[in-house]
């Protein structure tokens, strides 16, 4: 059984979601799309032209990218194995060092 979605107000009402979406759904939908709550597809005077089942089928009829669900099967994937990286100079060769003397202001040169 399926969890149904109902919200309490900051007054204490209960509200029930889907109640309210199935009491009302043929009725005309705001906004400036003719289509109904289900998602039918509206005329003049609000009679109902193309059900929402035909225009879903119509969609996924011109749809190129949709692949049905008895056709979709696992495909092995082709993955490239990455190269080993060969190190030429396994051992860095040494930085060069040099020795920083720090000069005495009192030193007189010998001779």
């Amino acid at each position: 059984m399926a969890i149904r979605k109902q919200y309490r107000t900051m007054q204490g009402k209960v509200v029930d979601l889907e109640k309210l979406a199935a009491k009302n759904e043929l009725v005309p939908a705001i906004g400036n799309i003719p289509v109904n709550a289900r998602g039918d597809e509206l005329g003049p005077g609000g009679r109902i032209v193309r059900k929402r089942e035909d225009i879903v089928a119509e969609y996924y009829e011109k749809s190129t990218n949709f692949t049905p669900i008895e056709n979709r099967g696992r495909k092995p994937v082709e993955v490239p194995v990455p190269q080993p990286i060969v190190d030429v100079d396994p051992i860095p060769a040494p930085m060069p060092t040099t020795v920083i003397t720090k000069a005495v202001k009192n030193e007189q040169p010998t001779e």
